[in-house]
């Protein structure tokens, strides 16, 4: 990558014996990332408005669900 480095990138850094991706499943495990369009992150701000309204979708849909009889079809 010498022709192609970062200028945000000092010469003294050294990623010569790094390993690419070395720590990304630790990292991932029990992160749940969403990224928001714009739109949508402005009607939900942050975390607790994200999950409230989920938690009220979830309970629309499993209410509704408990309204329809045994092997009805769940698609509209």
């Amino acid at each position: 990558m010498v022709g192609n480095q970062d200028p945000e990138m000092l010469q003294e850094y050294d990623f010569s014996k790094g390993v690419r991706g070395k720590y990304s499943e630790r990292a991932a495990e029990g992160t749940n990332i969403v990224k928001l369009d714009d739109d949508v992150a402005v009607v939900f701000p942050d975390a607790k408005s994200v999950n409230d309204a989920l938690r009220a979708l979830a309970r629309i849909i499993q209410e509704r669900e408990g309204q329809r009889q045994p092997g009805e079809s769940t698609q509209a």
